[in-house]
């Protein structure tokens, strides 16, 4: 028989229940900080396009700083990240941002099949292989990476010459000159 509480909690039930009972037990913290980046680059997209039809103040980079008074290295990277990060996430490169977009989706799922302890593990096992066995086997490394540069171009030639080439396109407008 279930533990009923009506002790403290949220609206009378217990915290455990609130937070999902022990069934998000498997959301992995990669994961997490995923769909957290995604969420905040969506929303800083949306506001910062938004801002010029509603009566929205831009968001400001420097309200987002962390203090001076804080360990120097670690303030300037994490400003450095927070800048890259506004800047992609207010679209102004369109591709960069849905690469970004698509990158961390990726690497969420990527994060949904492995622990943060496995995932940590097999890449500093990545990080330390990799490039002994690049210099054992360059040479080899150098033609897989050249004929696999050759084929996406290839392919992506292929794709431009049957598919996107056949897209209808509307006249150009000539912009007027004052």
């Amino acid at each position: 028989m279930p533990i009923r509480s009506n002790g403290p909690g949220l609206f009378g039930r217990p915290l455990h229940a609130v937070l999902g009972g022990g069934k998000m037990v498997e959301y992995n913290l990669v994961t997490l900080l995923c769909h957290i980046l995604i969420a905040l680059m969506l929303i800083l997209f949306v506001w910062h396009n938004a801002a010029g039809l509603i009566t929205w103040r831009l968001p400001d980079i420097y309200d987002l700083e962390i203090p001076d008074y804080t360990v120097r290295f670690f303030h300037n990277k994490f400003n450095f990240f927070l800048r890259k990060f506004y800047d992609i996430s207010t679209g102004k490169d369109l591709r960069f941002f849905f690469v970004t977009i698509a990158g961390l989706w990726i690497m969420s799922t990527i994060g949904n099949f492995f622990s943060t302890v496995n995932l940590l593990y097999t890449t500093f096992l990545c990080l330390v292989t990799v490039p002994i066995m690049y210099e054992r086997y360059e040479h080899e490394v150098d033609y897989l990476a050249s004929k696999g540069n050759q084929d996406v171009k290839r392919l992506f030639n292929k794709l431009d010459s049957t598919v996107l080439n056949r897209i209808p396109r509307g006249p150009v407008k000539e912009k007027k000159l004052r």
